[in-house]
């Protein structure tokens, strides 16, 4: 079933980030963006894989974190559109055992994502080549991916270009009339100044006063703080956690803005992160729904024997029009509406009492 519109599950709010090392990750070598990537799934996968396309490296693609920017779908909803866009071929999980440099070891888990479909030949030859990957220069690299994209986006449309020069009018026949007075030449307008470049830093100042209008900073004030707030983000702070730090537990009444926030910022900075290089020593498909490694249980199409069992009966259930088993209100677009008194009473008949309505 082809996709209708999903334009009302990309209208959200800021995707929150995944914790370092985790998150999406983009598959290479994808296709350019298109509007029918996704064409060939159903509506449901089709509005969540729009979605997550559009996300940026790093963010938090749980079915959790998906259901709470997705309008549309609760967390069960996504969880299963998660699990057949593995099927599809857009999705795999991969775990990661990394070594750092004081010879410790631990566990990340990516979700790779790929607008263009894969068989799984090529999701096992992407996993067999992450060894030795280098991962603290790539998060690097995806932090300063993202800070140019958001850079670019706030810079504002640039100026109209110069309209291009009038050729010349064939020279008139001359006629003997009277010259005309001359006209006074008209003055030259002002050049239009283009929208200045502001900084992630500068822009976290500018929408203080969205949080908290009692902390709203005027432009010389954001100009004055923003080399304090650049070096909040480049030790690892996200700008939430900048804006927590400025508009939580403020004085009332609060008579300077610009002094309390230079204060905190001043005497809250994160410390210096600690740069210890991470590399891929080995790395594991998961199964897309319950991340059982695939060397204990056989995954095909990213999915185990178990969970795909599920899928199917799901599947077939869901082209019957027939959903299995009860439907939660988190898998509703609209919760059912429960009648309260009838269910009291069958609880209570199942407990060997009389009904409110038998017993009155």
């Amino acid at each position: 079933m082809a996709y209708d519109n999903f334009s009302a599950a990309l209208r959200t709010p800021a995707h929150p980030l995944a914790k370092p090392g985790y998150g999406k990750r983009n598959a290479p070598d994808q296709h350019p963006r298109g509007e029918a990537d996704f064409a060939h799934l159903r509506t449901r996968e089709a509005a969540v894989a729009a979605y997550i396309d559009r996300l940026p490296e790093g963010t938090a693609i749980g079915y959790k974190a998906l259901a709470a920017h997705i309008a549309d779908y609760g967390q069960q909803a996504c969880g299963k559109a998660l699990n057949f866009l593995s099927d599809a071929g857009h999705l795999r999980r991969i775990k990661e055992h990394l070594q750092l440099d004081d010879n410790t070891f631990r566990w990340v888990t990516h979700t790779f994502f790929s607008r263009t479909p894969r068989e799984d030949d090529w999701w096992r030859r992407l996993v067999d080549g992450m060894r030795g990957i280098d991962l603290t220069e790539q998060e690097r690299e995806a932090r300063q991916a993202r800070e140019a994209i958001e850079t670019a986006l706030g810079a504002g449309a640039p100026g109209a270009p110069d309209a291009p020069p009038v050729p010349d009018s064939p020279a008139p026949v001359p006629v003997p009339v009277p010259a005309p007075a001359p006209e006074p030449e008209p003055e030259p307008e002002p050049e239009r100044a283009s929208a200045p470049v502001t900084s992630t830093a500068y822009r976290a100042l500018q929408r203080l006063g969205r949080a908290e209008p009692r902390m709203t900073l005027s432009a010389a004030e954001c100009a004055a703080l923003e080399p304090l707030a650049a070096q909040w983000l480049a030790r690892g702070a996200s700008q939430e956690h900048l804006t927590r730090s400025l508009t939580e537990g403020l004085p009332h009444p609060l008579h300077s803005p610009g002094a309390i926030a230079r204060t905190r910022l001043e005497k809250k900075m994160p410390p210096e992160p600690i740069q210890e290089r991470a590399h891929v020593n080995y790395a594991v498909m998961v199964c897309a729904s319950c991340e059982v490694p695939d060397n204990v249980s056989p995954l095909t199409r990213g999915i185990c024997d178990d969970c795909r069992e599920d899928m199917s009966a799901y599947e077939a259930a869901e082209e019957a029009e027939v959903t299995p088993g009860h439907v939660p209100d988190t898998f509703r677009r609209v919760p059912a509406q429960v009648d309260t008194a009838r269910r009291a009473d069958e609880a209570r008949a199942a407990g060997g009492l009389r009904s409110r309505a038998s017993g009155r």
